[in-house]
């Protein structure tokens, strides 16, 4: 059903740098792109993009949003975690289970915007 996210960067290359490490640890790689967004995708999947505000203000990151990356596994979820901090995230929560079967970590990229990875 989800087609793609966006995700608004007021450090544009910054942000790309970041997402090119953090997605290729789920197989997300550059897809298409204009001047102003960058879009990501990966088999079986729906895309993220990284994107400079269309009205040309400064990104903003929105409260109680959240992007969720389904992992393959849970080594994947522990593996997409620890490059996330590696290359600049702030930690939201460790992986481990949080309800039933999902096992998932949160983190936020370095313009503040949460993201959680996942596995079920």
């Amino acid at each position: 059903m989800l087609g793609y996210v966006t995700i608004g960067a007021s450090d544009y290359e910054k942000s790309l740098a970041f997402y090119d490490a953090l997605l290729a640890e789920l197989d997300g790689k550059r897809v298409f792109a204009s001047d102003r967004i960058q879009f990501y995708g990966a088999p079986k999947s729906g895309m993220i993009a990284v994107c400079k505000p269309y009205d040309g203000q400064a990104s903003t990151v929105g409260n109680g949003m959240m992007v969720a990356l389904a992992a393959p596994s849970r080594e994947a979820v522990d593996k997409t975690y620890a490059k996330a901090i590696e290359i600049g995230a702030a930690d939201e929560g460790a992986p481990g289970v949080r309800v039933g079967n999902f096992y998932g970590a949160y983190f936020r990229d370095p313009a503040g915007n949460k993201l959680c990875v996942f596995n079920m």
